[in-house]
């Protein structure tokens, strides 16, 4: 018998791959690619209305020049994604985004702080959502 799917657990079609979607989620040049700061993380996301699947796609950059040692990077990387495992919600299950979340903090900073942060981020982009949807 198999276990029923958690609604709280993070599925490979969530996690941001792509290289082009990568790419086109950074490129600032772009009109539809929009971004916002909550410290010590940077988000940016855009409408991708072409891919099949319909759930926000996600990536967590802690870059290797802000935090030099990699068991730290890799702790950062988890306290990004647990943030944004629980508070998923807080944006539309079927909005076709990719999303890019990248640590600017200098040092390593706890989750508590961490969480607040990505609350405050996915909040933006659900505003965000709403004015480019009316």
């Amino acid at each position: 018998m198999s276990s029923p799917a958690h609604p709280l657990r993070l599925y490979k079609k969530e996690k941001l791959c792509s290289e082009i979607a990568i790419a086109r989620v950074f490129n600032r040049t772009d009109p539809a690619t929009s971004s916002a700061s909550a410290y010590p993380l940077v988000a940016s996301w855009q409408l991708n209305r072409v891919r099949e699947i319909k759930c926000p796609r996600f990536l967590a950059s802690i870059p290797k020049k802000k935090v030099r040692h990699a068991v730290d990077r890799v702790g950062l990387r988890r306290r990004v994604r647990e943030a944004y495992r629980l508070h998923r919600d807080l944006i539309p299950a079927d909005a076709p985004l990719d999303i890019a979340f990248v640590y600017v903090g200098k040092s390593i900073l706890p989750y508590a702080v961490i969480e607040k942060s990505m609350m405050r981020l996915l909040d933006k982009i659900n505003r965000s959502l709403d004015v480019d949807g009316q």
